[in-house]
């Protein structure tokens, strides 16, 4: 009985090894894949962010143009601050485009 149960372990085992054997590759097309996959968001994703950085530029100079017409005198460090995130949206957007791709 002993006997028998070792047999069927050393074959289960020599299985075992034998179908991880053939499972492993260098994995060199999922990792294309994977890089061509990511690299395809890469435009829409450049697209969006310039739209959001045009948005959050209309609602800046609009905002700016608010406390410009009511003689608020923080007017310019409104602008500066709107004016900053606008370009670096677009700096961030093309300084990771140009990064990855």
């Amino acid at each position: 009985m002993k006997k028998q149960r070792k047999k069927v372990l050393l074959a289960a085992v020599a299985m075992l090894s034998g179908i991880g054997a053939f499972a492993q590759g260098n994995g060199t097309a999922g990792i294309n894949e994977a890089t061509q996959m990511v690299t395809s968001y890469f435009d829409p994703a450049t697209q969006l962010i310039y739209a959001i950085g045009a948005v959050v530029g209309l609602i800046g100079g609009v905002k700016v143009y608010n406390k410009f017409s009511s003689g608020d005198p923080d007017t310019s460090k409104t602008a500066a601050s709107w004016f900053g995130a606008c370009i670096f949206l677009i700096v961030a957007a093309t300084i990771l485009r140009s990064f990855f791709l």
